[in-house]
């Protein structure tokens, strides 16, 4: 007696999946709601399909935007061609190809880039405070920044001067502490907690590099 041998389907020769990430069932699933004559069986069986993938996704459904996105999803699968009634506005292929608007990246390229461009948003701050205490006091800290940054860009030392003449410009003249009596921060100050952050980091990885291995060999014990 001859046995019939079951022909063989590979995936090579199977129609592209449109969402591969739910798999070849659900596909099958929304081509066969596709042939349905009867809306109203079709509807109850995008239904089914819909709570199907709702629960190859469980860790997805307390997000708000979960259903809406699983309706579109499925019509994404039937290639549009799923006639039903959606809960949800249909979304078309028009609006999926759609390429989103660019995003405004900021195009300026300053002078110093080693301040970056936060210095440059602190002191435009800083001009449109009225004079007294707290617009000097924000200047000063923004000028002992710049001297940070200068720095952590060039090791050597660095004297006030260049900073207030980077300022002034920076400021379009409007900040000027060139014939100003403010002493900034000494360099070592200003980099002195860098490097005790760097060598408490150090430190502390140390000893749990210690505890770690004394617990280990611990346990052998």
């Amino acid at each position: 007696m001859i046995q019939e041998v079951a022909q063989i389907e590979y995936n090579t020769e199977r129609p592209k999946l449109i969402i591969p990430e739910y798999g070849r069932h659900i596909q099958k699933m929304v081509d066969h709601a596709i042939d349905i004559e009867d809306k109203q069986e079709r509807n109850k069986v995008a239904k089914s399909i819909i709570n199907v993938m709702g629960n190859l996704n469980p860790h997805l459904r307390d997000v708000p935007d979960f259903q809406p996105m699983l309706w579109d999803q499925l019509f994404i699968i039937s290639d549009f061609k799923l006639d039903v009634d959606s809960p949800y506005p249909i979304p078309t292929r028009e609006e999926l190809m759609e390429h989103p608007e660019p995003l405004g990246y900021p195009q300026n390229h300053p002078k110093y880039r080693f301040y970056g461009n936060n210095i440059k948003r602190m002191i435009d701050v800083a001009i449109s405070w009225e004079d007294g205490d707290k617009k000097e006091g924000l200047i000063l800290t923004i000028a002992n920044h710049m001297k940070k940054c200068f720095l952590n860009w060039n090791k050597d030392t660095v004297e006030d001067d260049v900073i207030f003449a980077h300022l002034f410009e920076l400021s379009e003249g409007k900040i000027n502490l060139k014939n100003s009596d403010e002493d900034l921060s000494d360099a070592s100050n200003l980099l002195k907690n860098k490097k005790r952050y760097s060598s408490s980091s150090s430190s502390n990885s140390g000893k749990k590099n210690y505890k770690s291995s004394n617990n280990r060999s611990r346990k052998r014990h």
